[in-house]
């Protein structure tokens, strides 16, 4: 049975717990809201859901949570929790997760994406509500208040335009990229961002053992840490699906087959070795600088990084009606969602590409 207090100007309530500690909670405006909330603590536990007690801060469940269920996560990944743990803290304070109402999320989220991008709303969410989702789990919340959330954003996220080169574009840039071959090691990443749509750091990871000249494949296995928040030196993957085997056009092999033949080795047998470089690798500065150089050559007035390489990448490859899946593969992406979220809007052109093709295909059986 639960007891009700008035406190000031405000009431409490208390549920017994059988023998345990009971459940108390204050601050209700009127004896009504007290009764209600106690009606619910009751009925959880006539099911026999044993609700947590103790109050428990949200921004120190969130980092109990992360670093339990997160140990194995590359160090920049980790880093991307640390960053939502920061978030919760600046807004949440020391209010207990207990005490979060749908409304009091929503109105975290309106605030934090007034001045960021939805995809970085979007990622401190995810986060947010897979502890909460936990926390449901472990009976330390009734609800889960990020349920029906809505995403907000104000920062204009970079266009799909901006992430990759058309396929003019692109074919512009690899006849060039062979052309200044000779200019530097630089160049060979650019060739192989392109070919390969590899991740920075996979490429940098690679090793000489990693490239298979005789079947045309490389093996990508590891990454290699070039930022101060990635690992020192050889590194796990980004996920499971990023280790993978991925076959290569002859010129692009014969190419790195030639540079292996005329250039000395390292210690680590790096392929993109660089011994002024403070993590022994092409820096990703270097090689974006590079790149933005050779496009300006060219004509090119979109300015992407290596990074929008890969995107490229996999455009040429949806622009040659590609599968959807083989892509995915490819690209090492964790499931088949991630390449159709990243690649929607090129999607929905060939979309429009394939119903004309449709129409014209019926159409001409009865001309």
């Amino acid at each position: 049975m639960a007891s009700f207090q008035k406190r000031g100007k405000t009431w409490q309530y208390t549920v017994s717990n059988k023998g345990n500690t009971p459940f108390r909670k204050s601050g209700f405006t009127t004896k009504k809201a007290a009764q209600i909330a106690a009606a619910e603590v009751e009925a959880s536990l006539s099911k026999g859901i044993i609700m947590n007690a103790k109050p428990l801060p949200f921004d120190e469940y969130f980092e109990e949570w992360y670093k339990l269920y997160k140990k194995n996560v590359t160090k920049s990944t980790l880093e991307h929790y640390k960053y939502t743990l920061v978030a919760i803290r600046t807004y949440f304070g020391n209010k207990h997760i207990q005490d979060i109402k749908r409304r009091d999320y929503q109105e975290f989220l309106n605030v934090y994406g007034s001045t960021r991008a939805r995809e970085t709303v979007e990622k401190v969410h995810t986060h947010i509500r897979s502890c909460v989702l936990d926390a449901v789990e472990e009976s330390i919340i009734r609800i889960d208040f990020t349920r029906k959330s809505v995403l907000t954003g104000s920062v204009p996220a970079k266009k799909p335009s901006e992430k990759h080169l058309h396929f003019e574009e692109s074919e512009k840039l690899l006849k060039e990229i062979y052309k200044r071959l000779d200019l530097g090691l630089g160049y060979y990443i650019l060739l192989l961002g392109l070919t390969s749509g590899m991740r920075f750091g996979e490429m940098v990871g690679l090793t000489r053992k990693d490239f298979d000249f005789d079947n045309q494949l490389i093996n990508i296995e590891k990454t290699w840490g070039y930022l101060p928040k990635m690992c020192d030196g050889f590194g796990p993957t980004k996920n499971e699906q990023s280790v993978r085997v991925i076959k290569m056009d002859k010129k692009t092999m014969d190419t790195f087959e030639k540079l292996f033949d005329t250039t000395p080795t390292n210690l680590h047998r790096l392929v993109f070795f660089s011994a002024q470089s403070k993590y022994k690798v092409i820096s990703n500065g270097n090689a974006n600088k590079l790149l933005r150089g050779l496009l300006k050559d060219l004509g090119i007035t979109d300015t992407i990084t290596v990074h929008g390489l890969r995107h490229t990448h996999a455009s040429v490859l949806l622009y040659k009606k590609t599968s959807i899946y083989y892509i995915a593969e490819r690209l090492g992406h964790k499931d088949i969602q991630t390449t159709l979220k990243d690649y929607s809007h090129l999607i929905k052109e060939l979309r429009e590409e394939d119903e004309q093709t449709t129409i014209n295909t019926f159409r001409n059986m009865v001309v």
